[in-house]
């Protein structure tokens, strides 16, 4: 009886022969996994970058948005071009009496505007919002201070703007108390903020920050706002205050049917959900590209296993003339495509592990864009258990036919 111990050395050695031919074949699973590896862990880490980016809110953050809530993608467009929120709704939300739960009201508007000084000309991302801007999203100013109620309340035309915007307008020259024109009227640089990684909605190195009060109609030439974010007192009042905002708005819409909301309402909760479901789907649909250079190395792995068998006829004759069965023909031959499959997994899983890498520190270096590294241990289950899979599928049929060969026609082979 043979050993298993024995099948695996018999197999080891029968790869060991061909080394450059077991290379190339290694090769294609090796690309494989390498590509799925790297495709889920920076899937996960993508997803990491966004929920973080939500989490800057708090947890008892309410964000209300204009227009109906979208279904699907073809529905986001619209919903960012809607205009139901309107200065009525913004002050009545304001009043305690109606929104008793409410810490914090914070407007926002956005959109696109050049910003020039002197002959230099910079296209800016404008937010417009009230003082409150700084803490909800954490900026920290490098030069200079934010704007604070005094300015939203007086409509003054200050600005704050991102390290990118004073470095390409400025260079190293001082920018505090410096005028750039946006649109038609210029605003008065009162800081500048400090350099931060991309975040997954706003690169506030690029952004000109501004009282809402200031360039809503001025600069943006808005009549409602794009967005406004509710802080709730208590994580424990968030469900009150979702309903009684509701109820403010349809109140304020003549909106008697809830099907026919022209605003939606979405928790920190809420959106990291969503996030996790885009992001787990994109996954899975690049996955599932990657995962066809494995079935073509699979197949790679099968036609090399048939060229063997057709080589090693007569080692096969005279193995079956000394004993060997069927099955410890059909064991060596299918352990050898899983040796091979086995072994490009490992090597695939280090190889995405390390371009997964390469890929974060080119985000950060080239993009900005601060990507976790992510070791994805489901990645490498599904990597090490694909080529085992693999190994068995492809490796069988091979196998089968080696083991039924008559040792007689074998050893009489050339």
């Amino acid at each position: 009886m043979v050993r298993i111990s024995d099948t695996l050395k018999m197999a080891i050695a029968g790869i060991s022969v061909h080394k450059n031919r077991s290379i190339l074949t290694i090769l294609g699973i090796v690309i494989g996994i390498t590509s799925v590896m790297a495709v889920m862990s920076m899937g996960q880490s993508a997803e990491q970058l966004v929920v973080g980016e939500i989490q800057r809110f708090g947890p008892a953050n309410i964000f209300v948005l204009p227009g109906r809530e979208p279904k699907g993608p073809s529905d986001a467009a619209g919903t960012v071009l809607n205009d139901s929120l309107k200065e009525k709704d913004f002050a009545d939300l304001q009043k305690k009496s109606n929104v008793p739960g409410a810490k914090k009201i914070i407007p926002y508007v956005f959109g696109y505007a050049s910003a020039s000084f002197g002959s230099d000309v910079y296209d800016a991302m404008i937010i417009g919002s009230s003082e409150y801007i700084q803490q909800n999203f954490d900026l920290s100013v490098n030069e200079g201070r934010f704007f604070d109620i005094s300015d939203v309340e007086q409509k003054e035309r200050v600005i704050v703007i991102g390290s990118k915007i004073k470095e390409e307008l400025f260079g190293e020259k001082n920018a505090i108390g410096e005028k750039i024109k946006l649109k038609d009227g210029k605003f008065r640089i009162i800081g500048v903020l400090a350099p931060e990684g991309q975040g997954s909605f706003i690169d506030f190195n690029k952004a000109v920050i501004a009282p809402y009060t200031a360039v809503q109609e001025n600069v943006l030439g808005l009549h409602y706002f794009n967005r406004i974010i509710i802080e709730a007192d208590s994580i424990q009042s968030v469900p009150g205050v979702i309903r009684d905002v509701k109820t403010l708005l349809r109140n304020n819409h003549n909106i008697d049917n809830p099907d026919k909301d022209d605003f939606f309402i979405q928790t920190q909760e809420d959106i990291a959900n969503r996030v996790k479901t885009i992001t787990g789907i994109l996954t899975v649909l690049l996955t599932s590209v990657a995962a066809i250079s494995l079935i073509v190395g699979g197949v790679g792995i099968m036609n090399i296993m048939l060229v063997s068998v057709t080589e090693r006829t007569k080692e096969i004759g005279l193995r079956k003339a000394l004993g060997a069965t069927n099955k410890n023909i059909l064991t060596q031959f299918l352990f050898e495509a899983l040796f091979l499959t086995i072994i490009g997994g490992i090597i695939g899983v280090i190889g995405g592990t390390l371009l997964t890498g390469v890929l974060s520190y080119a985000a950060a270096k080239f993009g900005n864009i601060d990507l976790p590294f992510v070791f994805s241990l489901k990645g490498m289950a599904w990597g090490i258990g694909v080529s085992f899979i693999i190994g068995i599928a492809f490796g069988i049929f091979p196998a089968r036919k080696a083991g039924r060969k008559s040792p007689i026609e074998s050893l009489h082979y050339e």
